[in-house]
């Protein structure tokens, strides 16, 4: 290593003598000529060995040390002028001559090219030869070792490429293998098959399987599909995941609610947990996966027996609708026959948001189920409250006791028209869920009279509580009144 000064040194050397590389290193003894051009190289570009040169006015074209190695050389080897001059590469024969007749005057003569010189001069001339040509060495020895470390240094570029694709090809062969094991445990193909030869969906799959341990460049090669062909395939594939995912969360909840809810419902559930889908969706998934509410056919049911009492006016005329709670009420009777016997349903239910103001449950439509009902509605209501109580015109509501209740709480009767079940169909509506959501759905053998009535008054308090209505946005009666701040 040479230090800063001796680097200084040897650029300053170089370019007062005009960049002679080869008199810069015989002068100095250092440094060959690949280290001098980059020390030169260095001083130009990057401006690492810092130099500083005054101007200085015109120099000769031959230094003094250039002149003397000429003519010592010249002197040395008993040539003529023209032969040294071919030799050294500068100067001219008459510059040459003349620099002799400057400093060697009495060795040259001017007649000739023979040159005379003492015995003193030759041992002189003869160690200094000598100094030179082992300088000479000492450079070839370095460009020989310089040009000997470049072709190592090609040896060791040809040798690291060809490990790099030796790598590459491990690195391909990897991938293959995986390929083709994913092949047959994904796509259930057999192990031979050409994967370029598959589905494009089937390749997407590929992809995604093997992309976590290879490069997605690679992988998309080695299975031949393009880019925006594979995101395209794989923006279906995670559709599909999530149409499954869809599928078995509207499965849950249809299951969950005893198979009565419909799409809107089941929509409405969805949104309450944050799933925020469109109604079609839903209510194509129902379809494909057969989620139907089960509903009996009607037939057609006449109770009429003949007119006892004169009939109230029809004041409903078919308007269900109510701005307030315990200004129109329904009522009607149903029955719901199952192996153990029959049972008896009667509610009153609220046009306002069709809450089921009281309901009685026995297994004989008498005057007692109806009556029992009726005071059970009158306890909820205020003093200066007098609802309008609509039904058919069924015998349970014209009988002496019913019209005492009616006339003593000072509650307005209303009938529907003979026969006319629209007249009252809000009260039917409630019927035909209550049977669709609870009874039809479901098996009721080995069930008793007193379990089944145990059953139904838990699903009247759920109806109540808890069974959302998509006319009060997505809430039960009792929710929406808490929201109105009506509950009791």
């Amino acid at each position: 290593m040479y230090s800063l000064e001796e680097r200084k040194k040897a650029v300053d050397f170089y370019i007062n003598n005009d960049k002679n590389t080869l008199l810069t290193i015989v002068k100095l003894g250092y440094p060959s000529h690949s280290a001098l051009r980059i020390w030169y190289r260095d001083y130009l570009k990057e401006n690492k060995i810092k130099i500083y040169h005054k101007k200085r006015g015109r120099k000769p074209k031959y230094t003094q040390e250039e002149k003397e190695y000429a003519v010592i050389y010249h002197l040395a080897h008993k040539w003529t002028y023209s032969q040294t001059v071919r030799k050294l590469g500068y100067s001219n024969k008459e510059s040459l001559r003349q620099w002799c007749r400057e400093l060697a005057p009495k060795e040259c003569k001017k007649r000739g090219s023979v040159i005379e010189y003492t015995k003193e001069q030759e041992i002189k001339e003869s160690s200094l030869l000598d100094q030179i040509e082992g300088l000479l060495f000492k450079e070839a020895l370095t460009v020989v070792t310089e040009e000997s470390k470049e072709q190592l240094q090609e040896k060791k570029k040809e040798l690291l490429m060809e490990v790099d694709n030796l790598q590459k090809q491990i690195r391909r062969l990897k991938l293959e293998r995986d390929v083709y094991d994913k092949a047959a445990e994904l796509v259930k193909k057999d192990p031979s098959v050409d994967p370029k030869n598959l589905t494009n969906r089937e390749k997407a799959i590929l992809v995604d399987a093997v992309r976590e341990h290879h490069p997605l460049q690679d992988a998309m090669e080695c299975v031949g599909i393009k880019r925006n062909t594979y995101y395209h395939q794989r923006a279906c594939l995670q559709t599909e995941c999530k149409s499954h995912y869809l599928t078995d969360k509207i499965t849950e909840l249809f299951n969950a609610v005893g198979k009565c809810y419909g799409y809107r419902r089941i929509h409405a559930s969805l949104a309450e947990e944050g799933i925020r889908i469109s109604e079609k969706i839903v209510r194509r998934i129902m379809q494909e996966c057969s989620l139907i509410v089960f509903g009996k056919k009607k037939r057609k049911y006449s109770s009429y027996q003949g007119e006892k009492a004169p009939a109230a006016e029809n004041l409903i005329a078919r308007d269900f609708h109510a701005d307030t709670p315990n200004i129109k009420w329904l009522t009607d009777v149903t029955e719901f026959q199952i192996p153990a016997g029959k049972v008896y349903l009667s509610p009153i239910v609220d046009c306002f948001d069709g809450m089921l103001v009281s309901w009685t449950i026995g297994t004989s439509p008498n005057a007692e189920l109806v009556n029992t009902m009726l005071d059970m509605a009158i306890e909820t209501l205020e003093p200066d409250e007098h609802p309008i109580v609509h039904s058919d015109r069924g015998a349970h509501y014209r009988w002496p006791g019913w019209l005492k209740r009616m006339k003593d709480r000072g509650l307005i009767r209303s009938m529907s028209k003979k026969g006319c079940s629209p007249d009252n169909s809000a009260c039917e509506g409630v019927f035909g869920r209550v049977k669709n959501e609870m009874f039809y759905n479901r098996k009721w053998s080995g069930i008793s009279i007193e379990k089944f009535i145990e059953i139904l008054n838990e699903y009247l308090h759920w109806y109540n509580e808890k069974r959302i209505k998509m006319s009060l946005g997505a809430l039960s009666p009792i929710q929406y009144r808490m929201n109105l701040d009506l509950a009791a």
